[in-house]
């Protein structure tokens, strides 16, 4: 099973929010911690904005904000809003579904059951868990300093 991008980006950007709670965060500044575009990254930011992982504020003080506390984000559910009802193979296609072996295949219900099993392992995790007492990501997390304090960040990374 391979990951869109979209839901890599929405996980990095939840741990940078969950990293910097204490504070508004800014697009600029997870796109340069977290190497992202910041067009890819609007894109995510806007679509958990609407499902409420995010709370946003637009202005010259504005940014971002987890809209929930990190122990209620499950990643299953983050991975599950994100992904959508992407197929994970041409046969879970209604439309674009050319393979000939669609009505007689029976891998078809066991991939079916192991994408379950991958989502029901993910519900076990929260954003919490991923950054709770993770002293290395935080180090990773923090926000990019300017001027001196970034050639001393470069220094000891």
């Amino acid at each position: 099973m391979r990951i869109t991008k979209r839901t890599n980006i929405a996980v990095r950007l939840l741990m940078y929010c969950a990293a910097n709670a204490d504070r508004l965060v800014t697009k600029s500044e997870i796109a340069e911690c977290c190497n992202i575009s910041e067009n890819h990254l609007a894109q995510v930011i806007n679509q958990l904005s609407q499902l409420g992982y995010l709370h946003t504020q637009r202005g010259r003080n504005g940014g971002m904000a987890l809209g929930r506390q990190p122990a209620e984000i499950q990643i299953g559910d983050v991975f599950r809003d994100v992904e959508g009802a992407l197929p994970m193979v041409e046969c879970f296609a209604d439309a674009d579904n050319t393979c000939p072996l669609a009505s007689a295949c029976r891998l078809k219900v066991a991939l079916a059951d192991a994408a379950q099993a991958f989502y029901a392992s993910l519900d076990d995790i929260t954003l919490e868990a991923l950054v709770c007492d993770n002293h290395d990501l935080m180090r990773i997390l923090q926000p990019v300093a300017c001027g001196a304090g970034a050639t001393a960040k470069a220094a000891a990374g």
